[in-house]
């Protein structure tokens, strides 16, 4: 390169360095743009600095309190930082965090749910990419495309059975095996699992699943309920002795309690991730920041992995996260909603 070349490349240059910001820095009044991108070595330092002079923390998810409490609890403790946790259903969250972007009310920092609800937010550009070194540890499902939020934890569909109505060994093997008459009245399924089905359907080949699940319940009938852990707590109870969607997590948090559930899976079971991501317009970046670290780094795993979650991260090892599964990408469930919406209504009909 000549010196002409130079004098022409130097605002060019200079443009480049202004626009990401710099190894070395994180520049005052930051925004959520410059802690996430940060990626100097001093970079934990300067999120706890940072985090320590916000002092709090906006957090919407739909994870149980408890679940979710426990995270928080460590967070704050080793932090010193306050959050302020709002709960809603992951179509509430969701639709808080679009009305208030849309609105110019930037209150949220982070927001933690499942992963359809986190794509939406993704699209509606209520997220921010954030680079991360603890991205190395987590499985490849758990990762974006567009590094705007990450998998934290799977939700795994189950089968559940009341232990004390059905003897482990009269479990169905096969789909085919709940046409039997003994499983007249006996079934349960959630009221929204659209993307179950998806991912069943590609498992069985659509007219197998279709064919199937309407014999199922043209036969035996099903009770469809709206929410997963009202249908672990009726299969708990005896109404619903044996569920057809049940999170993992949910059915072993109750068999740990000593309750009469237990659960099995008929062929691979289908997975989703649930994540979290960093507001766009994040009133406390640092701390936001610091918190999807947290999260997703060993410790916050293992928190998660004793609340019996299926953790993403590798470096965290639990039985449960060794069952053969069938992903469910958040993408097809969005793009698709309508398709599986419509067709898990038809087979199974209306929740309550």
């Amino acid at each position: 390169m000549n010196r002409r070349d130079i004098r022409l490349a130097g605002p060019l240059l200079l443009a480049a360095a202004l626009s990401v910001p710099a190894l070395g820095q994180i520049k005052p009044n930051a925004t959520a743009a410059d802690v996430g991108l940060y990626a100097g070595p001093d970079r934990l330092q300067k999120l706890i600095e940072g985090a320590k002079k916000e002092g709090e923390l906006n957090l919407y998810t739909s994870a149980q309190s408890d679940d979710m409490g426990a995270v928080v609890s460590a967070y704050e403790k080793k932090y010193g930082i306050k959050v302020s946790t709002w709960r809603a259903s992951s179509e509430k969250v969701l639709q808080r965090a679009v009305t208030e972007a849309r609105a110019g009310r930037f209150t949220l920092d982070i927001a933690e749910t499942n992963g359809p609800e986190m794509e939406s937010m993704h699209r509606e550009k209520v997220l921010q990419l954030v680079k991360s070194p603890h991205h190395a540890d987590l499985i490849a499902p758990a990762l974006r495309p567009h590094g705007e939020w990450v998998g934290t934890r799977l939700n795994v569909f189950v089968q559940a059975y009341n232990t004390n109505a059905v003897k482990k060994e009269e479990l169905p093997k096969t789909w085919d095996d709940l046409l039997q008459p003994k499983w007249k009245g006996k079934l349960g399924i959630e009221a929204e699992d659209s993307d179950w089905l998806a991912g069943m359907f590609a498992e069985l080949g659509e007219a197998k699943g279709r064919q199937v699940f309407k014999d199922i319940v043209a036969k035996n009938g099903i009770s469809v309920r709206k929410g997963h852990t009202l249908l672990a707590q009726l299969v708990v109870s005896g109404e619903v002795p044996l569920a057809l969607t049940v999170y993992n997590y949910k059915a072993e948090q109750f068999k740990n309690k000593g309750a009469p559930i237990d659960w099995f899976s008929i062929g691979t079971a289908v997975a989703r991730p649930n994540g979290v991501g960093v507001a766009r317009r994040a009133p406390h970046p640092h701390a936001a920041v610091l918190f999807y670290d947290f999260e997703i780094s060993e410790e916050g795993q293992k928190i998660l992995a004793g609340r019996d979650f299926v953790p993403t991260s590798k470096k965290v090892d639990t039985p449960l996260n060794k069952l053969p599964l069938k992903f469910v990408d958040a993408r097809v469930t969005l793009d698709e909603y309508d398709k599986w919406a419509k067709l898990y209504e038809e087979i199974f009909g209306k929740g309550r």
